[in-house]
């Protein structure tokens, strides 16, 4: 049994149960999600894919505590979820928007560990180790415009990490760069979960990329949206781009998930 298996015999790190959001306009109600349920355990990767205008960034605005929820609940670590919990993370798609032009690589990534008020020294250990982790180490001085766009998806990455979250949203993270890029920031993705141990939840438009990250992707359909699958993906070892990516478990699940989105959509 692998660990993230063993994991989920626990109790959830993130757990979701019956979440509905209705939104109010002039025109009346616009239901957006229905009714999902599904349970993310610690240390899981878990993608969330469907149609496009599915609500999945309502889903994960609702996740963040950015939006309400109209019904059923939203939980981490068995406290519902009213606001943004201090115990997440969230890494946008958008990174030219989440970091700021005007301060070093090293001050965008202090930039949430003052409300912690953390010794000066820790600041500068977490610092020092998350951009060390995104192979940034070196780059403290540099600005923002000074580096490329996976670099700079990676400064926001890093400073995601050194706030330590339980757990880390991600709203299609890596949809803003290249091929190649987004090859090196999945792998960075699964690299952060073994050396942190955090929950991460990816949104996602990728199949290839939800099959390659996840230890299970959810799918959801219907409109107003619902779960339609959960997916156990298990590839039983270290996951490498190429390797990974030829076998033909790979292709059998981006298959399946493809047809159950064609289907929604």
């Amino acid at each position: 049994m692998t660990t993230q298996s063993r994991s989920r015999l626990d109790a959830p790190r993130l757990s979701v149960k019956g979440l509905a959001k209705t939104y109010e306009t002039k025109k009346g109600a616009v239901p957006v999600i229905a009714d999902l349920t599904f349970d993310v355990a610690a240390a899981e990767i878990v993608c969330i894919v469907g149609p496009s205008g599915i609500g999945k960034t309502t889903l994960l605005k609702c996740l963040t505590g950015l939006q309400s929820i109209t019904a059923g609940r939203a939980e981490i670590d068995g406290h519902p979820i009213d606001g943004p919990p201090e115990e997440m993370a969230l890494v946008f798609q958008e990174y030219t928007r989440s970091l700021m032009p005007w301060l070093t690589v090293e001050k965008n990534v202090r930039l949430p560990l003052k409300h912690l008020r953390l010794p000066k020294r820790e600041q500068e250990e977490r610092i020092s180790s998350a951009l060390a982790a995104v192979g940034l180490a070196g780059a403290e001085q540099k600005y923002p415009w000074q580096l490329s766009g996976g670099m700079q998806q990676r400064v926001a990455i890093a400073r995601a990490i050194a706030y330590r979250p339980e757990v880390l949203i991600m709203d299609e993270p890596f949809a803003s760069v290249d091929a190649q890029t987004r090859f090196e920031l999945e792998d960075l993705c699964l690299r952060i979960r073994e050396q942190f141990g955090m929950t991460i939840v990816v949104v996602t438009h990728d199949i290839d990329e939800a099959v390659y990250l996840s230890d299970r992707v959810v799918v959801l359909g219907e409109r107003p949206a619902r779960v339609t699958r959960v997916l156990e993906i298990d590839f039983g070892g270290p996951r490498d781009q190429i390797t990974t990516r030829s076998i033909p478990e790979f292709a059998e699940l981006r298959t399946e998930i493809l047809e159950l989105i064609r289907k929604a959509g």
